[in-house]
């Protein structure tokens, strides 16, 4: 696979990241947003990396900070830090037109990052031509972390500043910060109408422990757009990792790409 792992510094550490196949601006490309806690080595990740470069396009992949293989204490880690980083290397690692993919805490990042770009950067957030959300964890620390946790971690948080809380998907439990928690409350999108002029596909499990699809629902109901769509997969966990899922994820994606590279193609010469 032509794969390039590489680091991009930042003053709160480097980042890993991993360009799959060949920039083209010309064809429309991938930028991924992994989830809380995640790598961008994952299956889903990797199973676009190889459609990516069998296809002669592109994929950007990295690590937040305190995440996977780059650099930083994931305590210190907040939405508005990772929503930074994202919006700097899709400026500067993800050139050309490009569909977001954003995996659970990934999917809320990629909306705060469609719309940052459209109030700071309008001519990178008109690069983005889709995007497909998996199992989107819109305001997760809000919702979904905070509304869950016993009096006994909230109490934790107020002694501390951090409580930890179990975890099926690490080698220990998470640790939650306060910072992490009221951070999040300056990113809360739920219940206001957003105005998306991109085709957005959310794709989310029945069987989904972790972010209720009802929550997939509560994103798809808030997307003002004309072309949202809401796909609800029998069976199907938080991972959407089985071969079932990645094929649709990898279809999903090829939809979208080809649809855009019809958009910005040239009109044909006159005979």
């Amino acid at each position: 696979m032509n794969a390039v792992f590489a680091f991009h510094p930042r003053n709160e550490g480097k980042l890993a990241y991993i360009s799959d196949g060949s920039p083209a601006s010309d064809r429309c490309s991938l930028f991924w947003l992994g989830g809380f806690k995640s790598s961008m080595t994952g299956e889903k990740a990797t199973a676009l990396a190889t459609w990516a470069e069998s296809t002669g396009r592109h994929l950007l992949r990295f690590d937040y900070s305190g995440h996977g293989g780059s650099e930083g204490d994931f305590l210190d880690g907040s939405i508005s830090l990772w929503l930074d980083q994202a919006i700097d290397m899709f400026r500067t690692l993800a050139p050309g037109p490009r569909i977001i993919l954003g995996s659970s805490m990934g999917g809320w990042l990629a909306l705060l990052l469609l719309r940052r770009l459209k109030i700071d950067c309008p001519d990178d957030a008109a690069r983005i031509r889709g995007l497909i959300l998996l199992a989107p964890a819109i305001d997760m620390t809000e919702a979904l972390i905070s509304q869950a946790m016993t009096p006994e971690e909230h109490e934790q948080l107020a002694r501390h500043g951090k409580a930890e809380r179990p975890s099926d998907y690490d080698d220990g439990p998470y640790v939650i910060t306060r910072k992490l928690l009221e951070d999040g409350r300056s990113h809360l999108l739920l219940g206001t109408a957003f105005q998306v002029c991109c085709p957005v596909r959310i794709l989310h499990g029945d069987a989904d422990p972790d972010v209720p699809w009802q929550h997939g629902l509560k994103t798809f109901e808030m997307l003002a757009g004309k072309d949202v769509n809401f796909a609800l997969l029998k069976g199907r966990d938080h991972r959407l990792s089985d071969p079932r899922s990645l094929k649709l994820l990898v279809d999903t994606a090829a939809e979208l790409c080809s649809a855009a590279d019809d958009v910005t193609a040239p009109p044909p010469e006159a005979p």
